[in-house]
């Protein structure tokens, strides 16, 4: 049954009844109302002035969050044809940008390099072939072309987003890589259907609340683990119908008891490298784990997959396609209009702090919402 939106609110989801959502109701100021200074110009001797500056936060080496350095000087970049240049009010941190920081990961940007795909503000400039949005405009990003951890950033125009009035920037910044990658696992790549039942191995961060949201206006069976009180509740406030505390010893079997000993068709895996073995044990016949996240190797058993036919599936952001992006888009619009899709804003770091936010989710104690950056 659809959910009936409140003119000026979202319209909270029946498994929510009284909830508002945590970030809900701040920083919703409109385009005048920008709150920093902007971008410093630098004068010459003879009064005019050559450039604009920002600040932003560059790398120019692998390695730890140490090498996350705020520069004050980088110059506001330009838009090209397609692109958009936006005034950035916050935006999200992801896990995958300090694998990629570390030089760990798969890709390697060249440096200096500015982390940072999922950013909310207001568009400041447009380039000459961008139709869709003009200067003034509130608006999310699901990727960056410059890096959103600064005070500006150029996006492709298909990157970008209408942002609704009744979401924040700090909620905008929380849509992005979370919504993107929780869709694809769940309806691109396992192909839920509803009244399946779905495991969300992580349910209390950016993704796994995305996921749990997700799956429930799909009509899946969400169960959920999380590690604290806090985010088991989170969980069920945001869609799960169950939720395990993973830090809790036995919960697996507690898990399998909960369904009977059926298992679960779908499980939507945050941390592999500690999951993987015992993901393929609670898994139904035909059952499907979409990697979402790995912090290293562990070993399985391909046996385990065998008499179930059970699959493991990999998942990449960059691998969609424009139809891909063009369809979940789609279904976010009809949920922020729905009511279901409601972002949690978790820790909330200024930008002067980037260092002290990736020391903190690679900790992933207790993860409660999404992690965000503020300019």
């Amino acid at each position: 049954m659809r959910a009936v939106a409140v003119a000026g609110r979202r319209a909270n989801p029946p498994w929510a009844a009284g909830h508002t959502g945590r970030g809900a109701g701040c920083d919703r100021s409109s385009a005048s109302g920008l709150g920093s200074a902007g971008p410093r110009q630098i004068a010459m001797a003879s009064g005019k002035s050559t450039a604009s500056l920002m600040r932003a936060v560059q790398i120019s080496e692998f390695g730890g969050p140490a090498v996350l350095k705020l520069q004050s000087d980088i110059p506001v970049p330009k838009p090209s044809k397609s692109q958009v240049l936006i005034r950035v009010h916050a935006c999200g941190v992801n896990p995958v940008e300090t694998y990629i920081r570390s030089g760990t990961y798969a890709r390697k940007p060249p440096l200096p390099w500015t982390p940072g795909n999922d950013v909310a503000g207001v568009v400041e400039q447009v380039g000459q072939d961008v139709a869709k949005f003009k200067k003034g405009d509130r608006v999310f990003t699901s990727g960056t072309i410059t890096g959103g951890y600064a005070e500006y950033t150029v996006a492709s125009d298909d990157s970008v987003y209408p942002l609704p009035d009744n979401l924040s920037y700090k909620e905008g910044s929380a849509i992005g890589t979370p919504y993107f990658t929780a869709y694809r696992a769940l309806l691109h790549k396992a192909r839920a259907r509803a009244a399946e039942t779905v495991l969300v191995h992580g349910a209390s961060g950016g993704v796994g609340i995305a996921a749990c949201q997700i799956a429930r206006a799909y009509g899946l069976k969400v169960l959920g683990t999380a590690g604290t009180q806090e985010g088991l509740s989170l969980a069920q406030e945001n869609g799960a119908h169950k939720t395990f505390n993973h830090r809790e010893t036995g919960y697996i079997d507690k898990i399998k008891n909960y369904t009977g000993g059926h298992g679960v068709n779908v499980i939507v895996e945050m941390l592999s490298n500690v999951n993987l073995s015992k993901d393929l044990q609670l898994l139904s016949n035909g059952g499907r784990v979409i990697i979402v996240g790995c912090r290293g190797s562990i070993e399985i058993n391909p046996r385990d997959t065998m008499a179930k036919e059970s699959s493991i599936i990999g998942i990449a952001l960059g691998t969609a396609t424009k139809e891909d992006r063009l369809e979940t888009a789609a279904a976010f619009f009809a949920g922020m209009e729905a009511g279901w899709l409601r972002p949690v804003v978790g820790p909330e770091y200024p930008l002067e702090k980037v260092t002290q936010a990736h020391e903190d989710i690679m900790k992933g104690s207790g993860t409660a919402g999404k992690m965000i950056l503020t300019m």
